[in-house]
């Protein structure tokens, strides 16, 4: 599936539905759609985001998710049925992350916060370590478990999944999500 330049142009500023079940224990929280991802209201939807083929090399999810044209339903369960939850610092979609602003960011990081204290997951991971920095107010955060917990929850920064992110490999992003799952329960 493809779109041309102009179809993806029509979901700027569209937003996308959080993935989220009755019972998750990790909560995947990316920075904000991009167009590819409005348009077919999948999260980390973009040929060239590694998300799903690291959560496969991991041992995160057991099958391959195609998520170029949208998920199925099969999709949904299967990542919902994993105890894994998916959602954004900011939901309106860009061309790139560098489009939001601060004050998105710190609004969006209130949002999220609100949304784990409800949901109550084991573990909450944030793909992209300069949009936790800036969505938290905090300059030192690096990759990896951060020092602060929210409640019962553990907070991850682990690398963002985009194809922009060049130095990482699935396999590096699949051995990072791997330690925030190992937590919250959806592996061992």
């Amino acid at each position: 599936m493809g779109f041309t330049r102009a179809e993806l142009e029509s979901y700027r500023g569209a937003t996308v539905e959080d993935l989220v079940g009755d019972d998750p224990k990790l909560v995947f929280v990316g920075i904000n759609p991009g167009l590819w991802t409005a348009a077919t209201g999948t999260h980390f939807a973009h040929p060239g985001n590694r998300f799903y083929p690291a959560l496969l090399a991991a041992g995160i999810i057991d099958r391959e998710i195609d998520r170029r044209g949208g998920f199925t339903v099969e999709d949904r369960r299967h990542l919902l049925d994993r105890g894994i939850a998916i959602t954004n610092l900011v939901m309106r979609a860009t061309v790139r992350a560098s489009e939001l602003d601060w004050d998105e960011l710190r609004a969006g990081g209130e949002a999220v916060r609100e949304k784990v204290a409800q949901w109550r997951p084991k573990a909450v991971a944030f793909a992209g370590v300069t949009a936790y920095r800036e969505a938290y107010g905090d300059r030192g955060a690096r990759v990896g478990r951060q020092d602060a917990a929210w409640g019962a929850t553990s907070v991850w920064v682990v690398p963002n999944p985009s194809g922009l992110n060049a130095h990482e490999t699935v396999d590096s992003l699949a051995a990072a999500y791997l330690a925030p799952a190992r937590e919250a329960g959806v592996v061992q």
